[in-house]
């Protein structure tokens, strides 16, 4: 099956362009995939249900070692099995934080596992227990950085990964990061972009866990893929992709950076609304950052921002006035959806569109500064990007995807605002590090990097350096912030947030992955979304 297009366009005249590549691929094939073997087959899924009970009983069940439990739930969480497993981890996770008092670890890995799980599930663990156990900090970091490239040192590997669960103020952090510094740790990126290689390579999984993660794997593959088709019916039945020459048509890209966020098969609403969103925001983003006029913009933040009316913008020119039908008709569609599908009342609407008034104002602000010629302060440019990045719009669709009730779901937008700013400044910066390079050369607006040359007067590196350090000190904010939550069932909701931050930090890390498809943005659909894992047929 050729998933891949050779389609090319052209740009209208007249007007900037970015010269984004073409799509790469091919809709009408992309839109079969859903025809594997684990189709509605009952005796995969009958077979995962007799592995997850085996390991509910025989493991987790009689383990009275901490540390085989913590190993365990470990496995787990790197094979994307959590949801399997939600309540028994919990469970397990509580009784060991009972425990703590009783625990005593004698080597580096066991302490720095112990402290990686239970902050990740939100206990607040000290850093000493693993402190105590690095008897000098500089031997430590001289043995990590003088392995051999094949060698593979599991004290070094968990203390590094445990080491980015530090919160403000802790040493461990700085530790950490002399350890690896070329490294990105498992805490900033994707689980479930990760979870096809441990199944792949994993040589010393216990064999059912192993078992039922490439089971899990295709079977969720397969659900991601019917999600998909899903997405493309609509953003084809749409048609804006034959309208809008001077922008990103990066459907596949979108649902992959939903699949990301949430990946759980019973988050399949979420991220349609999540994908249909992103697309948007790609589209909108571009109207403000190449295509449109300041009064152009100015009309059209005005007709979302106050009228909420199609015929506001009749007179701009005509990609504009699509760009506008295309969200007024998407987000009052999803309004109707959220309202059916979890049977609340009262519309969604009214909070829907004050995000995406404040995206669109927050974008109007970045392009007058561009006509302008202005370059803000850094500090400036940060109050206003964070919310340009359409995090909010994410945080909020993603609290009505993961909330059983309206008001709680308002309720909790409101009172994690902290978050989704941090999680959102991390996006900005993020995408600013990827994508500065080609915006200075194309004379695009102000990023956080040139934003900051021009204030500091320095080199592009130290700018990068800078900001990366703001990056780093707001995933500790993020750290403390997610301990700091109660109860557990909030925890759960910012996670999901928080998952924007590290699908963005993917997309990102080795350049534009968004703009640029054909590099690790395209391994990762193939692998995630097309190819499934090849497994034995059951017994």
């Amino acid at each position: 099956m050729d998933v891949e297009s050779a389609n090319h366009k052209v740009d209208y005249s007249g007007r900037r362009t970015a010269n984004y590549k073409s799509n790469i691929w091919n809709y009408d094939q992309l839109l079969h995939l859903s025809t594997s073997k684990y189709h509605d087959d009952k005796y995969y899924r009958r077979e995962a249900e007799t592995l997850k009970k085996a390991i509910c009983d025989d493991i987790l069940g009689l383990f009275e070692d901490p540390s085989r439990k913590l190993k365990l739930i470990d496995e787990i969480d790197k094979l994307a099995l959590s949801y399997y497993f939600e309540e028994e981890i919990i469970e397990s996770v509580d009784e060991i934080a009972r425990m703590k008092n009783n625990i005593k670890f004698v080597d580096p890995y066991s302490a720095a596992l112990y402290f990686k799980i239970m902050r990740q599930y939100g206990y607040h663990i000290s850093q000493d227990a693993i402190l105590q156990l690095l008897d000098d900090e500089e031997k430590l970091i001289t043995r990590a950085h003088d392995e051999s490239p094949n060698k593979y040192d599991k004290d070094m590997a968990e203390i590094f990964e445990a080491c980015h669960l530090a919160l403000e103020g802790e040493s461990l952090f700085d530790i950490g990061a002399k350890i690896y510094s070329d490294k990105c740790p498992s805490h900033w990126s994707v689980g479930w972009f990760n979870a096809k290689k441990h199944i792949t390579y994993a040589t010393n999984y216990n064999p059912t866990l192993h078992r039922l993660a490439g089971l899990s794997f295709n079977m969720v593959q397969l659900q991601h893929q019917r999600d998909l088709e899903e997405i493309l019916r609509w953003w084809m039945n749409l048609g804006l992709s034959g309208v809008f020459t001077f922008v990103r048509d990066r459907a596949v890209e979108s649902f992959l950076f939903a699949v990301g966020v949430a990946y759980e098969p019973q988050h399949g609403s979420l991220r349609k609304w999540l994908t249909k969103a992103i697309i948007l925001v790609l589209i909108i983003d571009d109207v403000y950052d190449i295509y449109g006029s300041v009064h152009e913009l100015d009309q059209f933040t005005t007709a979302v921002e106050r009228r909420w009316d199609p015929m506001e913008v009749q007179h701009l020119p005509e990609a504009i006035k699509i760009c506008f039908s295309a969200l007024y008709d998407t987000v009052n569609d999803m309004d109707h959806e959220i309202q059916k599908e979890k049977g609340w009342k009262n519309s969604v609407l009214p909070h829907l569109r004050k995000v995406w008034a404040d995206f669109c104002k927050a974008l109007f602000v970045e392009a007058k500064w561009y006509h302008n010629g202005d370059t803000p302060s850094l500090g400036e440019y940060l109050d206003n990007g964070w919310t340009s990045t359409s995090g909010a719009v994410l945080s909020l669709l993603i609290l009505f995807g993961v909330c059983e009730d309206m008001t709680q779901s308002v309720l909790a937008f409101n009172s994690n605002q902290e978050i989704i700013r941090h999680t959102s400044l991390i996006i900005r910066l993020y995408n600013d590090q990827g994508t500065s390079k080609a915006e200075l050369e194309r004379g695009d607006a102000s990023s956080s990097i040139l934003c900051y040359m021009k204030e500091a007067n320095v080199t592009e590196e130290e700018a990068r350096d800078h900001t990366r350090n703001i990056i780093t000190s707001s995933w500790k904010k993020i750290n403390g912030i997610f301990i700091n939550t109660t109860p557990h069932s909030q925890q759960q909701m910012i996670k999901y947030i928080v998952n924007t931050a590290r699908v963005a930090n993917f997309f990102y890390q080795n350049g534009d992955g968004f703009g640029v498809q054909d590099r690790e943005t395209r391994q990762q659909v193939l692998s995630c979304l097309i190819e499934p894992l090849p497994l034995p047929c059951p017994n």
